[in-house]
């Protein structure tokens, strides 16, 4: 096929949404097909951290109106800091160690809101998102061509479906039925705690700041970050997508995740409404700081929710067809390290790449499809690895592995050049630009 491709999205979600933007702006047909009713029909998450990885691939995606909206909404990435369960500082890890080239805006890390994120996306696209469709499977037509069918009984035809229809995907489970996510051996209860005036009257300074992980010798650690949007964040998105009226998306607030391995909670957890999961973080924590206790019986109660965390296990190559995956519909990972999300966008950045070649006449679409898929089976398993060991480092005990832990990150914390050898690339390794992605040097 040499002409340009008509590409069906399965999926409304970030990572389909950033697609779908980059498309149009090369000049690719587009539909994205949403199974909820109405972009804020169900609860939309917590605070996220775009790494270089995300920000890069936003860059490249969005038009320049709305990259400019994405940076004035968004706050500071910030430092990571590592703390004990009493709140003493072993470590405060500094952002140019972890990003070294955020300096750069495309380079940049950003604390960013996922339910303003994902208005940010849909910006500009009324025309290309059809909202209630909810898809059922595919069927391949006469002449090649994929069908995408709804529940409704309604048809799409394209020339590529995209499953992006996140880590329960139908696409997925037709397209590559053998693939399984599977538990990963850990829960997450997350929180949202208001920064107010008064919160800050009793908040220490470090958990008003950046991101940390709290650790105990105990099956579970506590991860915090701040949303802290710049000053007129609500004027530059509502500027941007039109939408007035929407209070709160410029309101601070401090996430407050607790991972712990199931096996030490209740059973039910996630069926749980939000006292009884305040109760169970409580009696976990009943040892920490009074601080870290209150940071999350104080949180809005509307706001909590457990979720177990699975993960993608890797697939063996697969030849290349009309139909492809990006994001949780192919490599799932626990949100841990914030690196879902991240590539998520980075698929869809790779994916616009090849596409765009493709209606460029330099490339056929199943190249394209599997030039992509190659660099994403790469990155994208590598990223589910990365998280899994984290959620391991953090669940694991043991008194002498706690000591030695405290131990060497109170040393780094007084040494330099230890701190930076130990943790450069533990953020930025999985985030500099890879052979294929444009950066700031190449025009946008």
């Amino acid at each position: 096929m040499t002409r340009s491709p008509h590409v069906i999205v399965i999926g409304g979600g970030i990572g389909g949404l950033c697609l779908a933007q980059g498309l149009r702006k090369a000049g690719v047909s587009v539909a994205v097909y949403e199974r909820d009713v109405a972009p804020a029909s169900r609860w939309e998450g917590y605070r996220i951290h775009v790494n270089p990885a995300g920000a890069r691939s936003l860059a490249a995606c969005l038009p320049e109106d709305l990259w400019q909206a994405f940076l004035a909404s968004t706050g500071p990435g910030g430092d990571f800091g590592f703390l004990t369960e009493k709140l003493d500082e072993l470590l405060v890890v500094e952002e140019p160690i972890m990003y070294p080239a955020a300096a750069d805006p495309t380079e940049g890390h950003y604390a960013a809101d996922r339910a303003t994120l994902r208005r940010l996306l849909l910006a500009g696209l009324d025309d290309v998102v059809r909202f209630g469709a909810e898809f059922v499977r595919y069927e391949h037509a006469p002449d090649g061509r994929i069908e995408a069918v709804f529940a409704d009984g309604s048809r799409a035809q394209g020339d590529l479906l995209v499953g992006a229809d996140g880590v329960a995907s139908r696409v997925r489970g037709q397209y590559l039925p053998h693939a399984r996510v599977t538990d990963a051996g850990a829960v997450g209860i997350a929180h949202k705690t208001w920064l107010t005036h008064e919160t800050e009257n009793w908040l220490p300074e470090r958990l008003r700041t950046g991101m940390n992980l709290v650790m105990a010798d105990q099956p579970c650690f506590l991860f915090t970050s701040v949303f802290q949007p710049t000053p007129g964040a609500a004027t530059a998105l509502t500027g941007a997508d039109g939408i007035t009226g929407s209070a709160g998306r410029d309101r601070p607030y401090v996430l407050g995740a607790l991972v712990a391995d199931p096996s030490h909670l209740p059973a039910g957890l996630t069926s749980m409404d939000g006292d009884a999961l305040r109760d169970v973080v409580d009696a976990t924590l009943s040892g920490w700081h009074p601080a870290l206790r209150r940071l999350l019986a104080e949180s809005d109660p509307d706001s909590r929710a457990a979720i177990s965390f699975r993960a993608s296990e890797p697939v063996a190559p697969w030849s290349a067809t009309n139909v492809t995956l990006l994001g949780d519909a192919v490599h799932a990972m626990p949100p841990i390290g914030g690196l879902g999300g991240n590539t998520a966008l980075r698929d869809a950045h790779s994916l616009c790449i090849a596409l765009a070649e493709v209606a460029r006449g330099e490339r056929d679409l199943l190249t394209a499809v599997a030039v992509f898929e190659e660099r994403m089976r790469d990155y994208g398993y590598a990223a589910v690895r990365d998280a899994l060991a984290q959620k391991d480092r953090g669940l694991s005990t043991g008194t002498v592995r706690t000591g030695v832990q405290r131990a060497f990150m109170r040393l780094c914390s007084m040494v330099e050049p230890l701190r930076r050898h130990a943790f450069a690339d533990q953020w930025d390794g999985l985030s500099r630009p890879l052979p294929w992605e444009p950066t700031a040097t190449t025009p946008r």
